[in-house]
């Protein structure tokens, strides 16, 4: 069977963020149809807008849009029209049923979601503190730390610490190394600690393309690539069974990565984290 082929236009009038993620969640359930995205964003003007319905002309296609401003939503759903497309205002759904139960009517500003507030300087702080903190580094500030995830190399510490970094959220990352012992700053820390775990086999993939990305012990000619403890089997086994009893004798929670997206790791992150302070609160109340 061919794979048929189709344009969707996404439009926004900030960084479209918003209508990318709906359409990447969509288009996914689609294996049979090649979807070419166009995306527009930061659309604010109608000169801006030009711009948008000749690419839309050029190569007709259903568009997805999150324009708030009145005059340039018509504008582009006339296009539609005339083209016989079809045009979904994403966000009106849930303004619409916010304006019908607060009773007010919203101010239809763009970019409102990416203003300079405290939460926005509380994400670049997180940042900040991700970076300071990756790998183990700077231990007497793991104190300040939302939560701290612990695993061996190449567990996706660091990508899952700056997804939730983006939430605002100052996740700090400390490697398990079984010749190490138990990292100092764990066992008084005041937050949340939580493993990531992985397959064996998928660990000892990635952390052989890791070595031939920065060409240690790539093969030359005919010879084998050496096999050293970072990639053997039998030791990558060892290592993990160390690092799940350590975090099972601290009652650490695991979270298998194998099969998660960073997506779905820091999903399932903020979960434990909600559990971890609801026992605290229970605790507190409990201890009054």
């Amino acid at each position: 069977m061919n794979e048929r082929r189709i344009n969707l236009h996404l439009v926004s009038e900030a960084t479209g963020e918003t209508v990318n993620t709906l359409a990447r969640a969509t288009t996914a359930q689609f294996d049979s149809t090649q979807i070419i995205m166009h995306r527009w964003s930061l659309i604010r003007t109608s000169f801006q807008l030009h711009r948008v319905l000749d690419g839309i002309e050029h190569e007709p296609g259903p568009v997805l849009s999150t324009l708030v401003d009145q005059a340039l939503r018509e504008e582009l759903e006339q296009m539609c029209v005339r083209l016989n497309l079809p045009i979904v205002h994403v966000l009106d759904p849930a303004m619409n049923m916010l304006q019908e139960y607060i009773g007010v009517v919203a101010i239809h500003r763009p970019g409102r979601q990416y203003v300079m507030n405290a939460d926005y300087f509380k994400r670049i702080d997180a940042m900040h503190y991700v970076l300071q903190h990756d790998d183990g580094q700077a231990q007497p500030g793991l104190a300040e730390a939302d939560v701290i995830l612990v695993g061996v190399s190449r567990s996706s510490k660091t990508p899952t610490c700056f997804f939730l970094a983006n939430r605002g959220i100052k996740a700090a990352n400390v490697p398990l190394v079984p010749q190490a012992g138990v990292p100092d700053g764990l066992e008084t820390a005041r937050c949340p600690i939580i493993g990531l775990a992985i397959d064996a086999q998928a660990l000892i993939d990635i952390r052989r393309n890791r070595l031939r990305l920065i060409g240690a012990g790539a093969p030359t000619g005919g010879m084998r690539q050496t096999e050293t403890d970072y990639v053997d089997e039998d030791a990558v086994k060892a290592e993990l069974l160390w690092a799940r009893r350590l975090c099972n004798r601290n009652g650490w929670p695991v979270i298998d990565v194998t099969r998660r997206s960073i997506e779905e790791t820091a999903a399932t992150v903020l979960q434990h984290m909600d559990a971890w302070h609801e026992r605290q609160k229970k605790q507190a109340v409990d201890g009054v």
